[in-house]
């Protein structure tokens, strides 16, 4: 009997020793997975261009992780989705991307996560009035490049606070007061534009760039915009594109063009050459940040140091 009742004991305590390793270990399990980011009860958001994951990471604030597909120098048009893309939009629990074909080689792809997650364009709130349309792009066919006109980047800040409040409401209020604290900002960065560009010479208010990425900068700002390139870089452009722009800049006595951090500077260069065989000197202006922002870590790595960074630029060269 004593016999038994000890190996009844001995069976108990290990049966408990057991169960105690068994909770621990699911204990030490939760607390490494709360440790990292995408499964800490944060929201996982995965971000196309480097401008949107800059106001995701605004809004969302402490209670989001925020990953950017397309870093510094990466041009959106031309852009194919890696392995490790693919694996990051499969584990977000939100997917932010500009949309009006910007990513036109992902396009498939956000098409068939919508079904599955929430899929948001940050365009979706802009009306056909407030978009331009992209000439010999097809019907239905308009400019991406919507970050340029500050407001209408405040349109898509509201579509990333509202998404967020929709799928995280127990935080509704903190990501209210986030995204209206980040508009105020952006309302006085569109001050900002204004008033440098209004110290430009009303007749040296011409922007000439490597691609039309700046319809919207050049309407909201008072500039007259022209680009070698259409407003998708992955159009070509021929010797007669060269020689029309060449004699613009002749015709028009500009004096300064610019390079684009995304898009390589001998298709302008070549321009320059050309205006210079016909006795016109050109000067490269400076590099402006187009279809993606600076180094991260830097001021130009954020959506207003970038805005910011431009409109110095132009206005130096300009004025």
């Amino acid at each position: 009997m004593g016999k038994t009742f000890k190996t009844n004991s001995a069976l108990r305590r290990f049966i408990m020793t057991i169960v105690f390793l068994t909770v621990t270990a699911i204990a030490t399990s939760a607390c490494g997975q709360n440790a990292d980011g995408g499964q800490s009860g944060k929201l996982n958001i995965t971000a196309t261009t480097g401008m949107i994951t800059d106001v995701a990471q605004q809004v969302g604030g402490e209670y989001v992780e925020v990953s950017g597909l397309m870093g510094a120098g990466i041009d959106p048009h031309l852009y194919k989705a890696s392995q490790g893309d693919v694996k990051k939009l499969d584990e977000a629990d939100i997917i932010f991307y500009n949309g009006l074909h910007l990513e036109g080689k992902m396009a498939e792809m956000f098409e068939a996560l919508e079904k599955r997650k929430p899929t948001v364009a940050v365009s979706e709130y802009l009306t056909e009035e407030q978009l331009h349309t992209a000439p010999g792009q097809g019907a239905g066919m308009h400019d991406p490049h919507i970050w340029f006109n500050v407001k209408l980047w405040i349109s898509a800040t509201e579509v990333i606070r509202d998404t967020l409040v929709e799928k995280d409401a127990s935080h509704a209020d903190y990501y209210k007061d986030n995204a209206a604290a980040y508009i105020k900002e952006l309302e006085e960065l569109d001050a900002y534009a204004t008033e440098q560009i209004a110290t430009i010479p009303e007749s040296s208010r011409i922007l000439v760039t490597a691609h039309d990425a700046f319809g919207y900068f050049g309407e909201a700002y008072g500039l007259t915009v022209t680009g070698l390139q259409g407003m998708n870089t992955m159009s070509e452009y021929g010797s007669k594109d060269v020689s029309k722009l060449r004699d613009y800049l002749v015709e028009k006595k500009i004096k300064a063009v610019f390079i684009e951090s995304s898009v390589p500077k001998k298709s302008i260069e070549s321009v320059i050459e050309g205006a210079r065989q016909l006795g016109h000197e050109v000067v490269i202006g400076g590099e402006l940040f187009s279809d993606a922002m600076g180094d991260a870590g830097t001021v130009e790595g954020t959506y207003i140091g970038m805005v910011k960074h431009n409109v110095d630029t132009i206005v130096a060269a300009l004025k």
